[in-house]
């Protein structure tokens, strides 16, 4: 791993918020190993486990539920990364196959997205180099009939991203200081996540100014 980029994560604090998958343990992993203090949340104790053997301090706690986002960050303090993990695919079945229940069960990245982005907002901006970023999907430049509820909550998770980009940009203008945070998307078709960990970890190696409102493409 380059060196420089282990300079700008050592001591850097990073919540990885619902983070019992793969994609999950493989940031942890390369956040670790960069120096980063990883904060890993999930709803299972036993889901948690191999976050925490490698090396991520866990705490059981809800990515959606703002009550629960926002306890977490008064507890844990200074925060230099967040990045909301909750996912899943529900679809198929062409349009008339796209049911509210599919809809109601994918309800719950938007919700990480926007629980997380406000909890952690003021600790991200006060940050020398906060981070926030989410994971997306190609299907929102390229909807299809049978993933028309999978690529509208990506969508609206990315419009809530450029939002919260939007937030930093006008809180440093309006403090008359350089952008320190920056709020960023990530799409992929089908997610490697040793991919996206690697691409992760490249965030404190960049100014905010060039990362702010970005959208990049994994694949």
């Amino acid at each position: 791993m380059d060196e420089a980029i282990d300079a700008r994560l050592d001591g850097r604090t990073v919540v990885l918020a619902g983070a019992t998958s793969a994609a999950g343990l493989a940031m942890t992993q390369a956040l670790h190993a960069a120096g980063a203090h990883v904060i890993a949340t999930g709803r299972s104790a036993a889901r948690l486990e191999p976050l925490a053997g490698a090396g991520a301090q866990v705490f059981l706690a809800d990515a959606t539920s703002l009550d629960e986002m926002t306890a977490l960050a008064g507890q844990i303090g200074g925060v230099d990364g967040v990045i909301p993990l909750v996912g899943g695919w529900r679809g198929g079945g062409g349009l008339a196959g796209q049911s509210d229940d599919d809809f109601a069960d994918l309800l719950p990245a938007l919700d990480a997205v926007r629980a997380t982005s406000r909890a952690f907002d003021a600790a991200l901006r006060a940050s020398g180099a906060g981070r926030f970023a989410i994971v997306s999907s190609t299907a929102v430049a390229r909807p299809l009939a049978g993933g028309a509820n999978y690529a509208a909550v990506k969508a609206a998770s990315e419009a809530w991203a450029r939002a919260v980009a939007h937030g930093y940009a006008k809180a440093a203008r309006e403090a008359a200081e350089p952008l320190r945070a920056a709020s960023v998307v990530f799409r992929a078709k089908a997610l490697d996540p040793e991919v996206l960990a690697a691409r992760v970890v490249t965030l404190w190696d960049a100014d905010a100014v060039d990362l702010n409102d970005r959208v990049f493409d994994l694949d």
